[in-house]
């Protein structure tokens, strides 16, 4: 897990992020840096208070996209974050995971094996900070322009109104990224921003995995689990 850190000034430095505001000087990161790992991304964001339905959506959405060869981004915290890093490694994909503390701080700490695995199985553990400090809360707002900044795509599962998942779609958009997200109960706190960004024509609605790998160029060669539609049934 040797720690190595990418000038912005270096041909390595991913392009996308290179062109965004604030672009950070410097990544520091732990795995086995791959070029590859950044020519087809979507970001994955949504409720640290993830949802029975949130966690099934993810499962179900994410599995397609990173087994279709999709490196999935994520912030690393809990919840939908996790979600999508798990499945992208169930899924035998890769995962890039963006830190809102230093690179050598596991935060939350209890998901050190998902900070392992991660790096052992070919993905990144990044951040614009070296060491191990722990995360401020101003640090995830600024972490959120990065993992936007490196996709392609940003996908938002679950949102409340004033979420860490609204700041990041609206960077996304700043960003012209492509931004999908997934409806949700009209009932539910976590599903009234998704709401509010698909009724005000920001996002566009995702209820399988087609329309994202369609975005992506990739064509699915592979039986559908039918997405949203199946994890209703799922937490039903």
């Amino acid at each position: 897990m040797q720690k190595k850190p990418v000038d912005i000034d270096s041909p390595q430095y991913p392009a996308l992020l290179k062109k965004i505001d604030g672009a950070p000087k410097k990544l520091f990161y732990r795995g086995n840096w791959n070029d590859a790992l950044f020519n087809k991304c979507l970001a994955v964001v949504g409720s640290r208070k993830m949802t029975p339905y949130g966690k099934a959506a993810t499962e179900k959405l994410i599995f397609e996209v990173a087994g279709g060869g999709v490196t999935i981004v994520s912030g690393f915290m809990y919840g939908i974050d996790a979600a999508a890093h798990r499945t992208a490694l169930d899924a035998g994909g890769k995962t890039i995971a963006v830190l809102g503390g230093g690179v050598d701080c596991v935060y939350p700490p209890d998901q050190f094996e998902l900070y392992r695995e991660i790096i052992d199985s070919g993905g990144l553990v990044l951040s614009e900070y070296d060491g191990a400090g722990a995360p401020a809360p101003w640090s995830f707002p600024q972490r959120n322009r990065i993992v936007s900044g490196l996709a392609h795509a940003v996908l938002v599962v679950e949102a409340e109104q004033a979420s860490g998942s609204l700041i990041t779609a609206k960077l996304a958009i700043k960003q012209k990224r492509k931004l999908f997200a997934v409806p949700g109960s009209i009932f539910a706190p976590t599903s009234r921003g998704t709401l509010e960004l698909l009724s005000a024509g920001k996002a566009q609605m995702v209820l399988d995995c087609e329309v994202v790998l369609d975005f992506f160029g990739v064509k699915k060669d592979f039986e559908s689990r039918n997405g949203i539609l199946e994890a209703l049934n799922d937490v039903s």
